[in-house]
């Protein structure tokens, strides 16, 4: 049928020339910006998963930036308690050169006096300045802060890592459950009229403790007093006191827990002691429960961890008793953000504590302050060996702290780091595989669209002139 108002084919023929127009935009545009979904006609569903990708490689790579900003702060507290440690084994050095009195004038001992001061000094300056972003990171600026603890109850408390949950205050319950003991013998023999010993004949004595061991000589009918005098003048040099009440004399273990014990054994004359095996007898270690869980202790000293606390602490004798004690963690600490989203469960948290000179040490021995000129503990004392201690102590510390430091570096940092990264590269091929063009399938689907859209320009062409016919029936009417 020949008609010229409605020509048919041409209308089929521009149809078929515009779908094949957009297929070769389609393919242009995919090609262009290397996207198969460029807007949501392109792929809903696609473009609703590949949206959700995205913001997962989003949040995973601020994660990675969050933990290795992380790091950057580990490692500048770290250098900083580098030099801290340094400093401290110099003053270690001066301490023991100092305590060589027979070899050294006065004048020398003052100017190590001078050395100590500008150490202490030092220290001081290095935990006033050691700082990332203008925060201050060995002031106890990143310790935590504490409720409801008292000196009846612990000796120290250091808390290294805690979890709160929206700031909120988490309570801590320390129960002893049984109490630790410190090693004890006594002396089991009959004394005679003014407490002296039954007979007359001297007697040769070897106390033991952790710290070493001394031989101790007696006349015959020497008094229980004398010898807790002459056991306690070298109670440094051995750990172990004595003490008499009565007629009573024991021998005891300086410090609590199943690593001291007190061993007195007589070398000659006669001696009875009881308690232990063979004069020798340990203390024992503290049973606690923190929060319901059994913790690790020595002694008197308490250390507990689980997912979300990790603390230090000392018994006082009154807590060591069998009591219980509650306090609370009421902030602080330095809270890194490393998952993908803002949740709990990927925050990291570890506190720094002050490493001043007022800070290192303990209320039992002594405060590193306490070596500067004036100071308890400074060189002009008469007996250095408290000095020591307290430097010994400091030492510990610090490098108890970089150790965990570099542990929270190595492992929760590090470690997370390196999961991160595969999460992202596997999130990534996941949004590429829905998102990102296939060259090698667009082209082919460019090429073809080329080709169909010629095709179609020239069907329309002829399709155009096709009611052209209908003149010829009009010529031969």
């Amino acid at each position: 049928m020949s008609t010229i108002n409605t020509n048919v084919n041409s209308l089929i023929a521009q149809r078929s020339l515009q779908q094949n127009t957009n297929s070769l935009n389609t393919s242009l545009q995919r090609l262009s910006t290397g996207l198969r979904i460029n807007k949501g006609a392109d792929d809903p569903a696609g473009l609703i998963a590949s949206e959700g990708f995205k913001a997962q490689e989003t949040g995973i790579n601020q994660a990675i930036n969050n933990a290795n900003q992380a790091t950057n702060v580990i490692g500048t507290a770290e250098g900083g308690l580098n030099e801290v440690s340094n400093l401290l084994n110099q003053l270690d050095g001066l301490v023991n050169q100092s305590a060589n009195t027979g070899a050294l004038s006065s004048d020398q001992v003052a100017a190590n006096q001078l050395q100590v001061d500008s150490i202490l000094s030092t220290i001081n300056r290095v935990a006033g300045t050691t700082s990332f972003g203008g925060k201050h990171l060995l002031n106890g600026n990143l310790d935590y802060t504490n409720s409801s603890v008292a000196t009846s109850a612990f000796s120290a408390l250091q808390v290294n890592a805690a979890n709160l949950p929206n700031n909120a205050t988490e309570k801590v319950v320390v129960q002893v459950t049984n109490s630790a003991t410190q090693g004890v013998v006594s002396y089991t023999g009959t004394l005679a009229a003014g407490k002296d010993y039954a007979g007359a004949s001297a007697i040769t004595l070897q106390v033991a403790g952790t710290t070493g061991t001394e031989q101790l000589s007696f006349a015959g009918s020497s008094t229980l007093s004398s010898i807790v005098a002459a056991v306690n003048a070298v109670k440094t040099a051995t750990g172990v006191t004595a003490s008499t009440n009565g007629t009573n004399l024991s021998f005891i273990s300086s410090n609590y827990g199943s690593s001291n014990y007190v061993s007195v054994t007589a070398l000659s004359g006669t001696f009875a002691i009881t308690g232990g095996t063979g004069g020798k007898a340990f203390g024992k270690d503290a049973v606690v429960k923190v929060n319901g869980a059994t913790a690790q202790a020595s002694g008197l000293n308490v250390t507990y961890r689980d997912n979300n606390l990790d603390v230090n602490l000392t018994l006082s004798s009154g807590l060591n008793g069998g009591k219980t004690k509650t306090f609370g963690i009421t902030g602080g600490g330095a809270t890194f953000s490393l998952g993908a989203t803002v949740n709990e469960t990927d925050k990291a948290s570890i506190g720094i504590q002050s490493v001043s000179t007022g800070s290192l040490g303990n209320s039992g021995i002594g405060f590193l302050n306490s070596l500067g000129s004036g100071g308890a503990n400074s060189l002009s004392a008469a007996d250095l060996t408290g000095a020591q201690n307290i430097v010994s102590n400091a030492i510990t510390q610090v490098a108890s702290l970089r150790g965990r430091l570099g542990a929270f570096q190595t492992f929760t940092l590090g470690s997370t780091i390196s999961s991160l990264n595969v999460a992202y590269e596997n999130v990534s091929s996941s949004e590429s595989a829905i998102a990102d063009t296939n060259f090698a399938a667009e082209t082919a689907n460019l090429t073809r669209a080329q080709i169909l859209q010629q095709s179609a320009s020239t069907v329309l062409s002829q399709a155009n002139a096709s009611p052209k016919i209908a003149l010829s029936l009009l010529q031969n009417a």
